[in-house]
């Protein structure tokens, strides 16, 4: 049997058609995935990986807390002085270099990657040793620790199981939503 190209079958373009939408369909979800890790990176994966086992943090929260803090920019310094990949304060390195870890680095360190990486991990890390909890490891991570022991202990903001119902400074509770966004969407591109 011969096709007739110029009047075909309606089953065979129909056929056709759906061919198209998948191939297309593929195309468009390759794309989207693309440009989506392109705006999630996974810089630095050479430290993120090794810190994070090392120090029991999933690597999307590491990443997602790079990409929330600093865009990825190892020469970033906040306003308040927060310096490096993760906006690790100088007064914080210092007590976790000294007192936690026992390397006594100088805070000029904290532009090294490598460096702020270990440390920001290494904070995420003793924060949910704290808290058992991610949450209130980045709500501490971003406003401090008297802050949410405070926060804690108010009814005001404590939900009365451990956690809390409301964070209270507004920047806090925006780093700790932007993080978690931002880990969703690295457990979602890079799932092992």
């Amino acid at each position: 049997m011969k096709l007739d190209w110029k009047n075909p079958p309606k089953g065979v373009m129909i056929a056709l058609i759906a061919v198209l939408a998948i191939g297309l369909g593929f195309l468009a979800d390759f794309v989207i995935t693309c440009f989506e890790k392109n705006a999630y990176p996974c810089e630095y994966a050479e430290y993120v990986e090794v810190y994070a086992e090392a120090y029991g943090v999933p690597e999307g929260l590491v990443y997602a807390v790079i990409r929330t803090e600093s865009s990825f920019d190892s020469g970033a310094v906040s306003p308040v002085g927060a310096v490096g990949l993760m906006q690790l304060m100088p007064a914080t390195f210092e007590w976790l270099t000294d007192d936690m870890l026992f390397e006594h680095l100088e805070s000029g360190m904290l532009h090294d990657p490598e460096t702020n990486i270990k440390y920001g991990t290494y904070c995420l890390s003793y924060l949910y040793d704290r808290y058992g909890d991610w949450e209130l490891a980045l709500a501490a991570y971003n406003g401090g620790l008297g802050n949410v022991d405070k926060w804690l202990e108010d009814d005001r903001y404590a939900d009365g199981e451990g956690g809390l119902k409301r964070i209270p400074f507004g920047e806090t509770r925006q780093f700790v939503a932007r993080v978690t966004d931002a880990w969703e969407m690295y457990e979602r591109l890079y799932a092992k």
